[in-house]
């Protein structure tokens, strides 16, 4: 199973990387995280270079079906969040791609 990166490991990172204090790091990473959510939440794009895109789509009200019974429900209009991953981080991911940073 794949690990799970947490907050307190990006503060940790930052903490080790830049030299930030703990927290100082803690805080950065919660700022960020913040500014990301408040930015969503409001319906626009958040686009991070080489990383990708974050957004909000509104989908429309539906027909269901309940695959139990086979019964059809209704699924209220909603918002959901969709990402869209850059070309770059996609070729990492695939090993295509060199890592951004040049001491990997």
């Amino acid at each position: 199973m794949a690990e799970t990166v947490t907050r307190a490991q990006l503060s940790e990172s930052l903490y080790q990387e830049i030299g930030l204090s703990r927290n100082e790091s803690a805080d950065l990473v919660e700022t960020v995280l913040e500014e990301i959510s408040g930015a969503l939440e409001r319906g626009e794009t958040v686009k991070i270079s080489s990383f990708g895109t974050f957004g909000v789509r509104q989908k429309g009200q539906r027909i269901g079906r309940n695959p139990k019974t086979g019964q059809e429900v209704p699924i209220l209009p909603r918002r959901v969040l969709v990402f869209r991953a850059s070309h770059v981080l996609k070729g990492r991911i695939n090993g295509t791609n060199p890592p951004l940073d040049d001491d990997e």
